[in-house]
């Protein structure tokens, strides 16, 4: 393969270019976009200030692209088409509508553009909960739409973010298929598990572009403007276990973060959200601190922070550069949170895509 052209749907901050970017740059591939859609203005911002693609074809509102064929047919002919399509209609967090939520039903277009333009190859992500909304019901048309309306050869996995070099939990289901004009018989009936796509990723002994991080403290900045620590009377309320009607177990410095999620600039309790204190970035030793289990009548008392869009945004496998780009261009504080919690894990992507394209798709 000398060039991978490829079409990114629901694009966000461009976390499927991004990887696609770095694998093909590591590979002595030419990666080509030829074109995004997003409808958030925002993200469309960032996106093109972070991949320099002022310039480029954006699809838009997708649900109107597809509405007319005569857009998909005037599409430049692509290899791959790749996207995670909006799941707050699937989400355990969400109402759970499905397709009965327009969100859900844009699903559709990328059935219709894939129907027409025929890629040889698909790769789509959602939330872990897709495979058993509505008792299964839900996956099973997505997959039956994939399979007998669009004509590919389609599975899923479950990726953890953690496994690949991001010290984040988020676990995600990816969907990625050929199209059944290419399939290889010797691999169309093997299951792919993540236990193989960690084993391809651990051969690559740290020869890629991607950034890595053994945990959080890899990437915290010790020094932050003082707007990211929290007031002395909101310390209290994101440190609380729960109220009558909601109990948790709110702890802050967690070395592995937990998911980023598109409302954490709103700030949650400690046990939705991540938060550290200076104590323990400050610490000689910050796994010994962490055994020392402050009761919250203490921890309460310490200087507390969130993280910071930046840190936000290389948890997901970007770097600080690609906020600063956001930035000049007017981008705000409360967008990018939003933006990096909608985000797809650039490695985790990478990762996937060095099994498939070295193994699967050749």
């Amino acid at each position: 393969m000398k060039e991978l052209k490829h079409l990114e749907l629901f694009a966000g901050i461009g976390g499927f270019r991004r990887a696609i970017d770095l694998f093909c740059n590591d590979n002595k591939i030419t990666s080509t976009c030829v074109g995004f859609s997003e409808i958030d203005k925002y993200a469309v911002q960032s996106y093109k200030s972070i991949h320099s693609a002022h310039s480029e074809l954006a699809l838009g509102d997708i649900k109107q692209f597809t509405s007319d064929k005569k857009n998909i047919k005037k599409l430049p002919d692509f290899d791959l088409i790749s996207g995670g399509f909006p799941c707050q209609a699937f989400s355990m967090m969400g109402k759970q509508k499905g397709f009965e939520d327009d969100r859900g039903n844009i699903f559709y277009s990328i059935i219709e553009i894939l129907k027409i333009k025929k890629p040889k190859f698909l790769l789509l992500e959602n939330v872990r909960n897709l495979k058993n909304h509505d008792d299964g019901k839900t996956y099973k048309e997505i997959k039956r739409s994939l399979t007998e309306d669009a004509g590919y050869d389609v599975k899923s996995i479950i990726l953890d973010t953690k496994n690949y070099g991001l010290p984040q939990t988020r676990r995600r289901i990816f969907l990625f298929g050929v199209n059944k004009e290419h399939v290889s018989k010797k691999t169309s009936n093997i299951e792919i598990t993540e236990k193989d796509i960690i084993e391809s990723s651990s051969k690559l002994n740290g020869t890629t572009s991607l950034n890595k991080y053994n945990n959080v403290l890899d990437l915290l900045n010790k020094e932050v403007e003082e707007k990211y620590y929290l007031s002395e009377r909101i310390k209290p309320t994101i440190l609380a276990n729960g109220s009558k009607n909601f109990k948790s177990k709110s702890e802050i410095n967690q070395l592995i973060a937990r998911p980023l999620t598109a409302t954490m600039g709103k700030m949650h309790r400690a046990c939705q959200d991540n938060y550290y204190s200076d104590a323990f970035l400050e610490a000689k030793n910050p796994r010994k601190y962490l055994e020392q289990s402050f009761p919250k009548e203490i921890e309460v008392k310490h200087r507390i922070r969130k993280i910071t869009p930046a840190e936000a945004f290389m948890l997901q496998g970007f770097n600080e550069k690609d906020v600063l780009k956001a930035y000049r261009d007017g981008v705000s504080n409360a967008q990018l949170y939003k933006q990096a919690g909608n985000a797809v894990s650039v490695n985790t992507v990478y990762s996937l895509l060095n099994h498939l394209i070295k193994t699967e798709w050749t």
